[in-house]
């Protein structure tokens, strides 16, 4: 799986002693792209990682993985798998099917894995997944269902979206330019009201809350 070769597709066949017609050959199942695929012909350019189906296998995968360079499929689902995706699974350039859903991975999805033009079928769901998904390439193929139970992933094909640089602070600036606003307002009526009390007494207290509210919005400003 490590050399990257091109291998003319043979098939996997081991001779017997017994007395029967022709090599012995491998029949195997596999679960590959969300299927289960019986295979009663192994071929030798069909390279394939299936540890799914509750193995319990835990701690981080390993970064190695990266060195399977002629990999098609790896699935590591249903396990307790945690840390971060590998960023080196982009070196897996044939790879055609990723699964490393129901873990207990973290963190953001590698905006390496995009590079992956060959992936047709991929499935992060269930994990502690945080932030963007990355919408370049084969990403802009997937379905929610690639995605879903990760609570703090955002973005497309979710319905949940991002939130934009500088949105934060565009907000925080139009709340305090309307509490702004709603002073100067307030200060003016209180300017009449108090011109009513007689123009000595009704002119200290207005011209009063009006550095009152000046002060209060100055150090609002100046946090």
């Amino acid at each position: 799986m490590m050399e990257n070769d091109n291998d003319e597709g043979g098939i996997l066949q081991y001779g017997i002693n017994i007395n029967v017609k022709g090599p012995y050959q491998d029949i195997t199942t596999v679960s590959y792209k969300g299927g289960m695929l019986t295979f009663t012909k192994i071929l030798t350019t069909f390279k394939l990682i299936d540890l799914s189906d509750d193995n319990s296998f835990g701690g981080p995968i390993p970064k190695s993985l990266g060195k399977l360079v002629s990999l098609r499929g790896l699935n590591l689902s249903h396990n307790a798998f945690t840390g971060h995706v590998p960023s080196q699974l982009n070196s897996l350039t044939q790879l055609e099917s990723l699964d490393l859903s129901w873990n207990k991975l973290s963190g953001e999805i590698p905006p390496e894995l995009a590079s992956l033009t060959s992936l047709a079928w991929l499935n992060l769901s269930h994990n502690n997944l945080t932030g963007r998904i990355p919408q370049s390439n084969q990403f802009g193929s997937f379905t929610n269902s690639s995605f879903e139970g990760n609570a703090n992933l955002c973005g497309k094909p979710l319905s949940k979206q991002c939130d934009t640089p500088g949105s934060t602070s565009r907000n925080a600036s139009a709340t305090s330019e309307t509490s702004s606003f709603w002073q100067d307002r307030l200060g003016v009526i209180l300017l009449f009201i108090f011109s009513g009390l007689g123009f000595t007494v009704g002119f200290i207290l207005a011209v009063w809350f009006q550095s009152f509210f000046h002060i209060e919005r100055w150090t609002h400003k100046h946090r």
